[in-house]
């Protein structure tokens, strides 16, 4: 690690999103993963996911081994400070109504589920009856 860490801001930080361009935050510092983008047991999306935000839980629920978090301080490029690291986001979900992709209402479909069969079996019995007759 540096002797002489860099405090960054988490803006600074956040703009370092891109695969050949790629920080992460976690547990307070800043990493510089670029160059281990390709290595990555996970591939870079996993990497790139934890852009733009602390990604301390991400690394931790994964749980990496002893010589990855060593691994790691080849990559320490500073620290974060933690007044600009902005607040955990809460999900909100949308008011929107839940939106049917095949636009078919949901009580045709069990109509059919249920009048298919019945007219097929009436198919049945009708070409039973008829040649049964001749």
């Amino acid at each position: 690690m540096a002797s002489d860490p860099k405090v960054r801001l988490f803006e600074e930080v956040a703009k370092h999103n891109k695969t050949k361009d790629c920080w992460l935050v976690i547990s307070g510092k800043v990493y510089d993963v670029t160059p281990f983008m390709e290595d990555h047991p996970g591939g870079d999306e996993v990497l790139l996911s934890a852009t733009g935000k602390d990604a301390t839980n991400d690394f931790e629920d994964v749980g990496h081994s002893d010589s990855a978090r060593e691994m790691m301080d080849k990559y320490y490029i500073g620290e974060i400070d933690p007044s600009t690291v902005p607040l955990k986001k809460i999900y909100i979900p949308s008011q929107q109504t839940q939106h049917n992709p095949d636009k078919t209402p949901e009580f045709v479909i069990k109509i059919l589920q249920f009048l298919v069969p019945m007219l097929i079996l009436g198919l049945a019995f009708a070409v039973r009856h008829y040649t049964k007759n001749e």
